[in-house]
């Protein structure tokens, strides 16, 4: 590749080693979509950006763990709530997504006993509220939770008989 890229990072190997430069890049998040009864679990923003709106759970993936392992505990630490993965939805990255900085995000569709969600963690609020009633999502998640209600409306057809 020519050319220079702005802002890499070196990052230290041990001795004897290379170091080795990366370009910096989105950070990985995680967020859950768990639809049941026709009621979409939503929590609201105990921080910026986006404070007091509605979002899906979800949140950054730590160092030493799988995405599937960080949405399942996103999803506990901010609702309190036991889901097991059903599908992965998708991979959300517009560099514009979040206003910190680039971000990708894996989207799982989530299922499980939906019990009665409780705020945690940077979450002021967990609720199930109708998935009509969903209006005005922060960072892209509105676009994610239309996405999976055109899934669920495709699987839907394809498993109706003709």
């Amino acid at each position: 590749m020519r050319g220079r890229l702005s802002g890499l990072r070196t990052y230290n190997l041990p001795a004897g080693r290379t170091a080795v430069t990366y370009p910096p890049g989105p950070k990985l998040t995680v967020d859950a979509v768990w639809i049941s009864r026709g009621r979409l679990l939503l929590v609201r923003r105990g921080r910026p950006p986006f404070r007091g709106r509605w979002a899906l759970p979800g949140g950054f993936v730590e160092a030493q763990e799988t995405v599937e392992q960080a949405v399942v505990r996103e999803l506990r630490e901010e609702t309190g709530l036991d889901g097991r993965i059903a599908s992965l939805l998708g991979v959300y990255s517009g560099p514009d997504r979040d206003p910190r900085g680039p971000t990708a995000s894996v989207v799982f569709l989530m299922r499980g006993r939906a019990g009665t969600p409780h705020g945690g963690d940077d979450a002021a609020e967990a609720a199930w509220l109708p998935v009509r009633a969903a209006q005005g999502l922060a960072f892209d998640h509105g676009c994610i939770v239309r996405d999976a209600l055109r899934r669920r409306r495709s699987r839907r057809r394809a498993a109706s008989p003709a």
